[in-house]
């Protein structure tokens, strides 16, 4: 089942990328939703229950609303500000949902935020040298993007200091995810937007989340 859900997962995500591509909004946020589901119920499936293992399902429930409510824009286009900026914040409770799994299951965290303090900036300063955006824009990507940076430093460090599947899994899945947020964010406020960056960042998202879904077979 478990396969057959990726197997679905990947069929969607494949449909999502065609009708984005043609620029048939309304099927492309249907098709975009269902792939989504599709990580929750590996979610589901997988969850072995406790604290840990719920702020994953709840990380993973927030990311299949944001899919949904942040592509909205390309629907109703006259507020677009609005929807994207809602599916931004819930994104951000699902890296904060994520966040709390690994904390919980670390003994060391804040030494490992301490340690992501500083490739953070860099990432930062970095990203915002390439990109153009309001000061609001501004300021919830450092928000966002520093809440994901803390959520790899700590995912990276419960790897290094305690390996397991489980820690190998989650690390190489919110990894993914962070790469394709700053492939979002560079494609779509950088110089110029490629329609390959889309698809990268897309397949990217979704490996990320099925990989963090399935993490908890081994939690």
């Amino acid at each position: 089942m478990l396969f057959a859900l990726i197997f679905i997962c990947a069929a969607f995500m494949a449909a999502f990328l065609y009708m984005d591509l043609k620029e048939r909004h309304l099927a492309a946020v249907i098709l975009k939703g269902l792939a989504s589901v599709c990580f929750v119920l590996m979610g589901i499936m997988n969850s072995p229950g406790g604290t840990a293992a719920n702020y994953i399902l709840y990380g993973l429930i927030f990311g299949c609303a944001a899919d949904v409510v942040i592509d909205l824009r390309f629907i109703f286009k006259e507020k677009k500000k609005l929807p994207f900026m809602a599916g931004v914040v819930i994104f951000l409770l699902g890296h904060l949902a994520y966040l709390m799994a690994v904390i919980t299951v670390s003994s060391h965290f804040v030494a490992f935020i301490l340690a992501g303090i500083i490739p953070t900036a860099i990432v930062l300063i970095i990203m915002f040298k390439h990109i153009t955006v309001s000061p609001a824009f501004f300021t919830a990507g450092i928000v966002y993007l520093g809440v994901i940076m803390m959520l790899n430093s700590v995912s990276i460090g419960n790897l290094i200091a305690s390996p397991s599947r489980f820690t190998a899994v989650f690390a190489v899945g919110a990894f993914l995810f962070m790469i394709s947020d700053i492939v979002l964010i560079i494609n779509n406020f950088g110089r110029k937007y490629r329609k390959g960056c889309k698809v990268a960042n897309i397949i990217m998202y979704y490996t990320g989340q099925v990989l963090i879904a399935s993490s908890l077979l081994f939690l």
